[in-house]
C-alpha cells in the first residue's frame, strides 16, 4: 500500500490517500478538493474514512457523497474491532473517543499503519476541551495503544508522523494516562 497525503485547509489538516493496485481510499478529506483530486490521480476512489466529524476533517466530503460507488465509513457505520475488507484493502476500526465523541482510528494490519485523526499527535494528544471531548474517554482510549507493536506507524490528523514506540517513550500525556 502506498500512503500519500496532502495538507489541507487553514488548520493544516492531513488528508491521506492510500493506494493499492488502481484503487484508493481517502482518509479525512479536510478541504481543498482540487489538491486532493490531484493526489488521487488516475486511481479509482472506492472508500472514504472519517476519523471524526470536525469541520477541518470533512470539508471536502461533499465531493465524494454523490458517487454511489464510493463507500463512506464513520463511527455510526462501523463496528469497533471488526475488520473490513474493501477492494484490495483490509482495515479495522477502533473507537477512540476523547477528542471527539465520534473518534475512530483505522488500523491497516498488513501495512502496520494506524490512522488516528486527532486522537494522538507526535508528542501530544487531541484536545479534550471541545464540545464532545472528554479527558476520561481519552484516558480509556489510550489503552488501545497496547494492542499494537512499537513499530506501528501513526498517521495523525495534523503534523508529523510517529510510531507507537516513540509515543510510549516520549509522549508525556500517554506516559501519564496509560
Amino acid at each position: 500500500m502506498i500512503v500519500d497525503y496532502v495538507v489541507t485547509g487553514f488548520l493544516d489538516e492531513n488528508c491521506y490517500i492510500l493506494k493499492k493496485d488502481d484503487k484508493c481510499i481517502v482518509i479525512d478529506p479536510g478541504d481543498d478538493f482540487p489538491k486532493i483530486k490531484d493526489k488521487i490521480g488516475d486511481s479509482k476512489v472506492i472508500g472514504v474514512l472519517i476519523t471524526h466529524s470536525h469541520f477541518d476533517h470533512v470539508g471536502a466530503l461533499r465531493n465524494f457523497l454523490s458517487k454511489r460507488s464510493i463507500k463512506i465509513f464513520k463511527k455510526s457505520m462501523v463496528t469497533d474491532g471488526k475488520e473490513i475488507e474493501l477492494g484490495p484493502f483490509k482495515f479495522t476500526p477502533y473507537f477512540t473517543p476523547g477528542h471527539a465523541v465520534d473518534s475512530v482510528s483505522y488500523y491497516f494490519k498488513d501495512d502496520n499503519a494506524l490512522f488516528v485523526g486527532d486522537f494522538i499527535f507526535k508528542g501530544s494528544i487531541g484536545r479534550c476541551d471541545l464540545p464532545g471531548g472528554s479527558l476520561d474517554d481519552m484516558k480509556k482510549s489510550l489503552k488501545i495503544l497496547n494492542n499494537f507493536s512499537s513499530d506501528t506507524n501513526i498517521y495523525p490528523g495534523h503534523g508529523d508522523f510517529t510510531t507507537i514506540g516513540e509515543e510510549l517513550k516520549n509522549n508525556k500525556y500517554i506516559k501519564e494516562y496509560l
